[in-house]
């Protein structure tokens, strides 16, 4: 059962087809990535509420720093969950054009 789950999850990654492919992240940190998302979500509510106020210029801009920095966060875990899943499972089943699709989401990241 447990090797059926594995090749459910290895097949979602590299199934040829871009729209079907899906991640599989544990429980543990699809809750972990949802928490953080959620106080984000909290955190632009709270800029929005701060502009609405016509708080200060540089407050305001700060706590967009900080949401910026958290959502960053988000994106290096799921890049590191991706990169030592799907990655490299796709590199194991000769998708060496992986490679050429990470370098794009790794340049989108880092703009």
């Amino acid at each position: 059962m447990e090797q059926a789950k594995e090749s459910a999850a290895a097949e979602s990654c590299h199934d040829g087809g871009k729209a079907a492919r899906r991640s599989h992240h544990s429980n543990e940190t699809k809750s972990n990535l949802v928490s953080r998302l959620n106080r984000i979500e909290g955190q632009i509510r709270g800029i929005k509420g701060l502009i609405e106020k016509d708080t200060y210029c540089d407050d305001v801009l700060n706590q967009i720093a900080a949401v910026q920095s958290a959502l960053g966060s988000v994106g290096k875990l799921l890049l590191e969950g991706h990169m030592r899943s799907c990655i490299v499972e796709r590199i194991q089943a000769g998708e060496n054009e992986v490679i050429d699709e990470l370098l794009v989401t790794v340049n989108k990241l880092m703009k």
